[in-house]
């Protein structure tokens, strides 16, 4: 029992020691532990600003107010300082001093620069109406201050700003007194020196949109000279105008004012704007009058204000080019007088273009145009030739100076050498990039004609013309043509019997074969036919090429030409007398770009006694001559043998 009470006081004992040993020396960290106030040091800013109060030390979170000597302003009025922890050291915090200051609009910053007693303006005492942002009753030296004004009204300048200059200098100080400076609309700064007020304001005009101001605004003052101009070849109604204020109605007893513009007329004096301000076009080109040709331009011209009209001048003029189209120049120059009148350029070069231009004597310009001369057929082709190794037709390009060059037409015309009533026809549209093609069956004993003419839009131009020889592409050599004979000419009734061979190749199927009759033995004419579209037949006039039968040949046939009948799109007619004919057997294909035309062509004529069959005759006295002659070859063969066999037999004898 005496050692359970022992145990019990020393328990109680033990308890007592660590009280009192906590009261001795209370932990700073535990919330609620009693401690020292934390203060700040006076701050060490501008030697000018007053601190009140004035301390050497401040508690936390106290307020300080910060003022300046007049004409300066410090950076913050208000300012307290905080203790925020700035590292932690074996456990224990170590703290140091910042300031925050008080912003306008109530909120505290962190003040992270040295806080100065800045020179300051007192807010100008101009025009009561004028609004200043930020409204302040000072300004910072150099703030720059945005002026604004009621409505319809604006202030001489819309930025301005404040500048300290020296003023004297008294003992050695400076005297300051404040200025104001105003920003121009260039950007630059100058000194205010009148009253800056809310001047009364018209709005920008809402006239034409190419008319040009100057100065160039949004508002105008009252009274304000504005200058009005428009692009060259126009004219404004008015080349000044003004704004002015009028009275419109007085409310409550306050006029109430409207923007009206007056305009300077001819004699200097200023008249009310009735209408909208345009630009006119001073010199007007008459639409549908502008006639533009290979060789010429013209137009008719009509001059809207005769007193800007005076002393113009029209000129023609070729522009810039390269070779190989270079243009002549043309001296086209032409005084032109009155309110209207043609101007014409002189003659000029097709598809080339030209400046024609109207203008005054001081060089403005009333009318220009750019335009370019139609095109026109181009020239021939003066560069073609074989090229013997590749069997190709070459040519030089035809350069685009009478119009842009669309492409080539070529026409091929083939004959052979071995049989003259065959020609073959190939007419192709080539592209203009195209400079060579191939002949057709190009090979020995071939004989060649080949036409070619530039192509532009205005049509073909002049064929250029090359003959020669497939063996001997320098050499030309001039195409005969040689037709096949015709049997059965009866003059009595018009007709004559043709004996016709199909034309078609081995190895394409049998086409539609069309009879072409022309009056003509002339070869031209002959090639004409063969690649021309024949005419219906007219009996009352001399026939030309017309289409006499159309025939689907497989085999070799006898026609007879002129028997009348008539069918669609052909008429058979009778032949007449004392008429030279040649008939053509034709053959066509056509594709996008080639047409190719084989002709085989007949030749005879209707001559008046000429009995038919007459060629049977002819041809049975040619068999009986050719069996005299026979005969007689034999008989005289039979003698010479006997004759040569009775030689030896008599020399035997003589021996």
């Amino acid at each position: 029992m005496a050692l359970q009470l022992v145990a019990l006081s020393f328990v109680l004992v033990l308890v007592s020691l660590l009280a009192a040993e906590g009261q001795k020396e209370p932990d700073p960290t535990v919330q609620g532990a009693p401690r020292e106030t934390a203060t700040c040091r006076r701050p060490q800013w501008d030697w000018r600003l007053w601190l009140a109060p004035d301390q050497d030390n401040y508690k936390e979170n106290e307020e300080v107010m910060l003022s300046c000597p007049k004409g300066f302003q410090p950076s913050f009025t208000r300012v307290k300082c905080v203790r925020e922890v700035q590292s932690t050291s074996f456990g224990t915090h170590v703290y140091r001093e910042v300031w925050d200051g008080k912003l306008s609009g109530g909120g505290w910053v962190r003040i992270q620069s040295y806080v100065a007693c800045v020179a300051t303006c007192r807010r100008p005492q101009w025009d009561w109406r004028l609004w200043l942002a930020p409204d302040q009753d000072n300004y910072k030296e150099n703030e720059e201050v945005m002026l604004s004004c009621p409505k319809g009204f604006q202030p001489s300048f819309t930025r301005v700003k404040c500048v300290r200059e020296v003023q004297s200098t008294s003992f050695g100080t400076h005297v300051y007194r404040e200025v104001w400076d105003g920003k121009l609309s260039g950007g630059g700064w100058v000194r205010i020196q009148s009253y800056v007020a809310c001047v009364a304001t018209c709005r920008r005009p809402q006239w034409g949109s190419r008319l040009q101001l100057a100065p160039d605004q949004d508002n105008y003052k009252e009274n304000e000279e504005v200058m009005l101009s428009c692009p060259e070849g126009f004219q404004p109604s008015f080349t000044h105008i003004k704004c002015v204020r009028e009275v419109q109605s007085i409310s409550y007893g306050k006029p109430e004012y409207r923007e009206v513009w007056h305009g300077r007329d001819s004699g200097g004096g200023w008249v009310r704007i009735r209408s909208n301000v345009a630009c006119v076009e001073v010199l007007q080109v008459v639409p549908g009058t502008l006639e533009v040709s290979s060789t010429s331009i013209k137009l008719n011209w009509t001059c809207r204000l005769p007193d800007a009209c005076q002393n113009m001048q029209a000129t023609c003029r070729a522009m810039p080019s390269s070779p190989p189209c270079e243009a002549e120049e043309v001296k086209g120059e032409e005084m032109l007088h009155g309110q209207e009148g043609t101007f014409t350029c002189p003659p000029l070069q097709p598809f080339t273009d030209y400046s024609v231009t109207i203008s005054l004597p001081l060089g403005t310009i009333l009318f220009s145009w750019l335009v370019r001369t139609e095109g026109t057929v181009p020239d021939k082709p003066e560069e073609l030739w074989l090229d013997p190794s590749t069997g190709s037709l070459r040519w030089k390009a035809l350069p685009s100076c009478q119009g842009e060059i669309i492409g080539y037409q070529l026409n091929i015309t083939t004959r052979s050498t071995q049989d003259g009533a065959f020609l073959e026809t190939e007419r192709l549209r080539l592209s203009s990039s195209v400079t060579e093609h191939p002949l057709p069956e190009y090979g020995p004993g071939s004989s060649y004609a080949v036409t070619m003419q530039g192509l532009t839009a205005a049509g073909a131009g002049a064929a250029s013309l090359w003959e020669f020889q497939s063996n001997s592409s320098h050499t030309p050599h001039p195409l005969d043509i040689s037709c096949r004979s015709v049997r059965d000419i009866s003059p009595s009734q018009g007709t004559a019997v043709l004996l016709l061979h199909p034309i078609a190749h081995p190895n394409e199927a049998a086409r539609e074969h069309q009879l072409i009759v022309a009056a003509t033995h002339n070869g031209t004419g002959v090639e004409g036919a063969c690649v021309g579209e024949p005419q219906p037949f007219n009996a009352s006039q001399q026939p030309g090429a017309y289409m006499a039968a159309v025939l689907n040949l497989t085999t070799s046939t006898d026609f007879v030409l002129g028997d009348g009948t008539r069918g669609q799109g052909y008429h058979n007619a009778a032949l007449r007398l004392g008429s030279d004919y040649t008939a053509l057997l034709r053959l066509v294909h056509r594709s996008q770009q080639v047409e190719k035309f084989t002709c085989v062509c007949y030749s005879f004529s209707v001559v008046a006694g000429q009995p038919p069959g007459s060629w049977r005759g002819t041809v049975i006295g040619v068999v009986v001559l050719l069996a005299i002659f026979l005969l007689s070859a034999g008989i005289l063969w039979l003698v010479l043998s006997r004759k040569r066999k009775s030689l030896p037999s008599k020399a035997k004898e003589d021996n």
